[in-house]
Formats: C-alpha cells, sequence, structure tokens
C-alpha cells in the first residue's frame, strides 16, 4: 500500500532510429524530401523566370523612342515553318544543331537566293489548337497556301518546286487558307523584351477574338525573331484588302491598350495604324520611312507617353467598353461589354515572366538536355536527390540497429 508506484515509461528503452518501424520511417523521410525539394524547385522557377517590367516590358525606358517607319527590310513572300513551341526555341533557331528542320531550310533559302525571284523571308511559328495547324506545316504569304508535313529529307525539293520554279511542290498538297493571320514575336531566348511583352499579347488577343465572335476568322500564332526587337511589342498582320490581295503589315511598340484599335481600323476595315507602323510587304522601306518621318513614335511625344505609362503603369487596367465596328463584306468587330476583362500589364508581365519566359541559359545546354522543360529538369534533379538522401538515411538506419 505504501509502496511506491513505478513510472511505466522509465523501463522503456531509448527512442533511436532502428526502434521505429521501417515504414514509419521510410514515409516520414521521403515526406521531408519532397516538401525540401519541392520549396527549392519552386524558388529555383521564381528566380529564373523573374522578370524586370521597367528594363524589358511595356514600362522600359526605351519605349516610343524611335521612329518605327521604315525600319523593315523589302521583301515579297514570307514563309512560316510550324516548329515546336517558343520554349523549346533557342536564341537562333535557323543555326541550331539540335533543330534540323528550321537549319535545313534556312540554309537551303541562302543557298539559292540568287535563283529565287522573289525576295523571301522565314520565320517559325508554334502552332495551336486554336490555328489547328502542326509541326511541319508550311503556310506561304501572300498566296495564303498551305502545305502539311514537312520533313528534313523534303526541303530541297519544296525549296526548288516552290520558292525557285514558282509551282506547286510535288510531293505535297496545296491548300487555301483564309481569314486574318497575326504573328507575333515571343522568342525569349533571344530577346527578353519580346519574351515578357508577346506572350502577354497573344492572350490578350486571343481575349479579342473571343468577345468580338471572331474565332473562325482571326488566328494568333506566337513566332520566332522578325527583328527589330527594341520595338516590342512586334507584331505581323496578313491578311487579305479590300481588293482581295494579301498585305503584310508590321506593328512595333504595340500594348495591349492599342489591340482594340488593330482590330477595329486594321481588321475590320483594312485601314492601317499609321502610327504603330514599322512597314509592309512589298513595299520599299525609303518609302515607308519617308511617309511617317515626320511623325513621332506611337503618335505622341515621346517624353510625354514614357513618363506617362511610368507613373500610371500600377494602376493602368485594360479598360473593356462596348463598342462595335462594320467592315468590309459583312465582316463585323463587335465587342460585349458583358463579357469585358481587366488585366493589369504589370501583373500580366510578372505572370509571363515566371510562366512562359525561357531563360537565356537554356540555349547553353546540350541538345538532350534542351528538349526538357524547365519544370522537368526541376522535377528530376528534386527525384535523384530524394532517393539519394534515402539512400544515405537508410544506410545509417541499418547501423543503429
Amino acid at each position: 500500500k505504501n509502496a511506491k508506484t513505478s513510472n511505466p515509461l522509465s523501463f522503456r528503452a531509448p527512442l533511436t532510429l532502428s526502434s521505429l518501424p521501417f515504414s514509419t520511417f521510410f514515409v516520414s523521410l521521403l515526406t521531408i524530401s519532397h516538401l525540401f525539394f519541392s520549396m527549392a524547385s519552386d524558388n529555383l522557377s521564381s528566380v529564373s523566370g523573374a522578370a524586370d517590367d521597367d528594363n524589358y516590358g511595356f514600362r522600359r525606358e526605351e519605349m516610343y523612342q524611335s521612329n518605327l517607319a521604315g525600319t523593315v527590310s523589302a521583301y515579297d513572300r514570307h514563309v512560316f515553318l510550324c516548329y515546336k513551341t517558343p520554349e523549346a526555341w533557342p536564341s537562333h533557331l535557323e543555326s541550331s544543331d539540335c533543330d534540323l528542320l528550321p537549319k535545313l531550310l534556312s540554309a537551303a533559302l541562302k543557298a539559292r537566293k540568287d535563283d529565287i525571284s522573289l525576295k523571301t523571308k522565314l520565320t517559325m511559328f508554334s502552332g495551336r489548337y486554336e490555328t489547328g495547324f502542326s509541326d511541319g506545316d508550311l503556310l506561304i504569304f501572300p498566296d495564303m497556301i498551305k502545305y502539311s508535313g514537312l520533313k528534313d529529307s523534303d526541303v530541297d525539293g519544296f525549296v526548288d518546286d516552290v520558292l525557285v520554279n514558282n509551282k506547286p511542290w510535288a510531293s505535297g498538297v496545296p491548300e487555301v487558307f483564309t481569314g486574318s493571320h497575326v504573328f507575333v514575336c515571343v522568342h525569349a531566348s533571344r530577346d527578353r523584351r519580346c519574351g515578357v511583352c508577346g506572350p502577354i499579347l497573344v492572350q490578350k488577343l486571343d481575349e479579342e477574338i473571343e468577345l468580338r465572335g471572331l474565332k473562325d476568322q482571326v488566328y494568333v500564332s506566337p513566332c520566332s525573331h522578325i527583328g527589330g526587337h527594341k520595338y516590342a511589342g512586334n507584331l505581323i498582320i496578313y491578311q487579305p484588302g479590300t481588293d482581295g490581295k494579301t498585305t503584310g503589315h508590321w506593328y512595333g511598340y504595340v500594348t495591349p491598350e492599342d489591340l482594340s484599335e488593330l482590330f477595329e481600323q486594321h481588321i475590320a476595315k483594312g485601314e492601317v495604324v499609321e502610327r504603330l507602323l514599322r512597314g509592309q510587304m512589298g513595299t520599299n522601306p525609303e518609302e515607308v520611312q519617308k511617309e511617317g518621318e515626320q511623325k513621332l513614335p506611337n503618335g505622341e511625344d515621346s517624353k510625354e507617353s514614357k513618363v506617362e505609362i511610368k507613373e500610371n503603369g500600377n494602376q493602368s487596367k485594360v479598360e473593356t467598353v462596348a463598342s462595335c465596328c462594320q467592315g468590309s463584306n459583312g465582316f463585323t468587330c463587335c465587342r460585349d461589354e458583358s463579357s469585358g476583362k481587366s488585366s493589369s500589364i504589370e501583373e500580366r508581365s510578372k505572370e509571363i515572366s515566371n510562366d512562359e519566359q525561357v531563360p537565356t541559359t537554356a540555349s547553353k545546354f546540350s541538345c538532350w538536355t534542351g528538349k526538357w522543360e524547365q519544370s522537368e529538369i526541376l522535377t528530376a534533379v528534386a527525384v535523384v536527390g530524394a532517393v539519394a538522401t534515402v539512400a544515405v538515411a537508410y544506410s545509417i538506419y541499418r547501423r543503429s540497429g
């Protein structure tokens, strides 16, 4: 009765790694490893994808500092090759040993330059579900002709038949396509300015198309380097003119706020937005420059424009207003205000820099690693690290037993 009650815990053996059930130990270790490497992966993604909108976006210092007119070299035909995604494009896609098809096509054009009667440009673009184009497809402007499935072995035959001899490709079936086609430079690995501005414009163009009900009439495609990155956002619009002939107009310093005007004036009515015009297909750049030499960039005083954007950038919203325009041949360009969305330029720039911009060091990876997405590389590193951690810990676990 007077005996002291002993503490049952005092007789327990000291807690060691080997005293834990192996399944509990293993699961706990995996959980800790997963959390650790997930945090490391998130931090790496944030650092590598961070973009400074003041330096590379629509609020950068150089916006509206140069005259746009006459900044496109003369050309008569534009060939677009659908090839992979912008995230997979190295800085110089046409000379990359990892990307044989663009390299072969570019080399063939240069080799046959003297045999090609029409001055021809070559640009890569990314196929999207909205446009229906896929890798290997070729779009030719002003012909508005599409060929499908170009392969490495087909390049010489295509160039000889179509571009040199101006006849149908013997190994392909020409398909006529219609509509307005907008190509936006998003080539981040070539220049960060287009990598920041371009994807924002692509998204806003998609929204405008949705709002105006133009899914079967206007098509937007991200494209590779077209020259003049300092004029970002850069885009080209190809579409039949009022006379039925296909036109190709290049615009620079384009911001999300300019897109409504481009839809209502250029796409719907065929009227050029002069203040943003860089040049056009089939026109001597000296003539364009002479016409626009008295005009200030974006139609405004450059310093005033720059200051206004910097001061109001944080509050700047892309307002959605009710508008409607009636073009030729029954083409309408109406916008429903009830479906409008506002988007902060600064917020979108940060989203793009985190999610879509390709790090400039990506082109330094080998062809093997270059085919991986950044997230896949980080995941692989995390998995390898976790396995190594488990192996070391298990070895210690066994020894402690």
